[in-house]
């Protein structure tokens, strides 16, 4: 029994290919279901025509997207499965792990110089990571606002702004340039983007003994048959890799970002980014996210247990803790362990409790246990702005649209 609208994919079909013919990306895969019923659409190319390719290949429903930020719900899953396996407790402090990042000190405030600091009030803790209430993130201020921000900028700590994974530093390092720099906050005291996401990452590393990919392989990425998702694209499957462009505010147009032809995802990174660094195809990450909806399981696997999905997918911030982060939430949405949770109706594709992410590289993910739906939505095309491009918004209303 069909459960989606043919109608209303009939005017997603329509609605999404106009805005290939706007330009605005030059292609995308989308994907909604509904219980049992699945619609997807791969529309477009893999670039836009140029001097060297004047008629670029089709996009394809198994193009392998760089999935950015949504990336921090799957380490959050990994994450998990160490609580459950007793080798991490939510509120152990991480010290033992990372010891880059013990004894911390906190500016007094966010403007005071590098040096301007007070002792922290007690460790970061496995919960902090999860909750990214660590105590250090993105700084939502003009570049050269604070004196930290231009240590963030140099170390490549991340969080910044856009960042190929061949210019990141190693983990060790990473880890090390870290720790040299004061937490914007104390631990606990207030959600901050991205940062923790990394860290969560590196803790996994430690604590299992493997590295981050290696553990999502055997933990993850087998049990569900996501032979697509991985921190790099091999030489074989290159060619599934579209092209990736931003927008160039000095040419008023779409540029490279990431050519395919000698793209920093070819090979494997310095270090394996736990906040943003995977790539991916619509049907890989749909495995993964029907076996969120189905709390923990996928057809005979079980990846996390039940009471871990619930708790990862409820609500575990105050208001006082996502305070300043309305750019992020606005005023429908708050975070559980690793993504967000919708906690009221702004739009009607959010409702309380669906759960997911955006990614800074064009791509959204989102749960929706109530109505058993799950959307994904894969572009080529950074988004340059707290608000997502109207693709975005459009995919959503209109995957909504279509549930009956």
């Amino acid at each position: 029994m069909a459960n989606l609208s043919k109608p209303g994919i009939e005017r997603m079909h329509r609605v999404l290919a106009g805005h290939i013919e706007s330009r605005d990306v030059p292609g995308l895969v989308a994907l909604v279901s509904h219980r049992d019923d699945v619609h997807v659409e791969a529309l477009g190319a893999i670039s836009f025509p140029g001097e060297s390719c004047t008629s670029p290949a089709p996009m394809k429903r198994d193009a392998i997207f760089r999935i950015a930020s949504i990336t921090k719900v799957v380490t959050a899953v990994a994450a998990m499965i160490l609580v459950e396996d007793c080798k991490l407790r939510p509120d152990d402090p991480i010290d033992p792990w990372l010891p880059e990042l013990a004894n911390r000190r906190v500016l007094k405030s966010l403007s005071s110089e590098i040096d301007d600091t007070v002792p922290a009030s007690r460790a970061i803790t496995v919960r902090d990571l999860l909750t990214y209430r660590m105590g250090f993130g993105s700084v939502m201020a003009p570049p050269g606002t604070y004196p930290v921000q231009k240590l963030i900028r140099e170390y490549r700590i991340g969080g910044d702004g856009p960042m190929l994974p061949s210019q990141a530093p190693t983990m060790e390092e990473w880890l090390r340039r870290l720790g040299s720099l004061p937490l914007l906050a104390q631990p606990g005291e207030r959600w901050m983007y991205h940062v923790s996401g990394d860290v969560l990452g590196a803790l996994i590393a430690r604590v299992s003994g493997q590295s981050l990919g290696s553990f999502m392989r055997e933990r993850i990425f087998e049990p569900l048959g996501m032979k697509d998702t991985a921190f790099h694209v091999p030489p074989e499957r290159i060619d599934r890799l579209p092209a990736f462009y931003f927008f160039n505010r000095e040419t008023n147009k779409l540029d490279f970002f990431d050519d395919p032809t000698n793209s920093a995802w070819a090979s494997a990174p310095p270090s394996e980014s736990g906040g943003g660094g995977l790539v991916s195809t619509i049907d890989d990450y749909f495995a993964f996210s029907r076996m969120m909806l189905d709390k923990g399981r996928y057809d005979r696997e079980q990846i996390l247990a039940r009471a871990t999905v619930e708790l990862m997918t409820s609500d575990q911030l105050t208001p006082q803790q996502r305070a300043g982060s309305e750019i992020f939430f606005g005023a429908h949405s708050s975070w559980g362990l690793g993504m967000a949770v919708d906690i009221g109706r702004g739009e009607i594709f959010q409702t309380p409790g669906r759960y997911g992410w955006t990614g800074g590289f064009g791509t959204t993910a989102y749960v929706d246990p109530a109505k058993e739906a799950i959307g994904i939505f894969f572009t080529q095309r950074m988004v340059d702005s707290p608000q997502p491009p109207k693709v975005f918004h459009d995919f959503w209303t209109l995957a909504y649209a279509a549930l009956t």
